[in-house]
């Protein structure tokens, strides 16, 4: 009604505010209406078992959550998941690197490493968080056990359970950003390469010189929208360990989450929820900043 009121009203000017007012709504509705409600509701009192519904709780949800040592360990959490990008990466681009150069099988090799991005986190957890690394029974288990390894718990010890988490993340997406780093070595001109290799230059120069610099765009796309990723961690955690032990694997999310779940505190939880967001928000731009600035002198 309101698209069709403007063009009614106002004519011709109508019609061209028509290609961006659907737009303009639907972010309304979806983004900016939800958040200002979950602003109103993260200053609100709101325990789902209580019969009295949500009361005005001023600054209680704020004071709660400075004084939270679990918030914070999860948040302290997120620093290491978030650096594990960096090894990903690294993954990423010697997968990508091999599946560019003329191999047998290559196709074959290409479908084969994107099948862990098919499949479920939930059914990963399980496949092989839940069974395979299973204590007693699990054939990798068994397997340290024949190796030497007496004690193989996986999720036993804070520092070994983390590694574990970040592990079966990785191996997970480690496949999203193969494809786009390896998209980006298709599409890079052969003449430039072609032309060092006449220069003598060796495949460490070649990579070095040319193939890297040409390569940072879409390398920091595929960080960028990894760390993105990487941040909403919550399905793998929560099926496997749900932050255990004593909140070493927890991340902010699966916290959250169990903010609702398990205590039914919807004023709290929205509040951390926010305040996560708006740490994300910062966070980001600075490092798109950053890495903006880094760029200049390779662009």
């Amino acid at each position: 009604c309101l698209c069709v009121g403007q063009v009614l009203i106002r004519g011709e000017q109508g019609k061209r505010i028509l290609f961006v007012l659907p737009s303009a709504l639907f972010v309304i509705s979806l983004t900016i209406i939800p958040l200002l409600l979950g602003v109103a509701i993260a200053f609100s009192d709101w325990n789902l078992s209580s019969p009295a519904g949500p009361t005005f709780a001023g600054l209680g949800n704020i004071e709660q959550m400075l004084s939270d040592p679990f918030y914070w360990n999860a948040l302290t959490n997120m620093v290491f998941y978030v650096l594990s990008v960096i090894p990903e990466y690294a993954i990423a681009f010697g997968l990508a690197l091999l599946l560019s150069a003329q191999i047998r099988a290559r196709r074959f090799f290409r479908v084969a490493f994107l099948l862990p991005l098919m499949l479920s986190p939930v059914a990963v957890s399980w496949m092989i968080g839940k069974s395979m690394l299973e204590f007693r029974f699990g054939p990798v288990s068994q397997l340290a056990r024949t190796l030497g390894w007496e004690d193989p718990a996986f999720f036993a010890s804070a520092e070994l359970a983390r590694v574990t988490m970040s592990v079966l993340d990785a191996w997970i997406f480690i496949p999203f950003m193969m494809i786009m780093l390896l998209a980006g070595l298709q599409a890079m001109p052969t003449e430039v390469i072609e032309a060092a290799r006449v220069d003598g230059a060796n495949a460490w120069q070649t990579f070095r010189k040319i193939i890297f610099p040409l390569m940072l765009p879409i390398s920091l796309t595929a960080i960028i929208v990894r760390i993105i990723f990487k941040l909403k961690l919550a399905d793998i955690v929560i099926t496997i360990t749900a932050g255990g032990p004593g909140g070493a694997t927890d991340t902010v999310t699966s916290f959250i989450f169990r903010e609702y779940r398990d205590r039914s505190n919807v004023g709290y939880g929205t509040l951390l929820a926010i305040f996560y967001l708006v740490i994300i928000v910062i966070g980001l731009t600075l490092l798109m900043r950053g890495l903006n600035r880094w760029m200049r002198p390779y662009s």
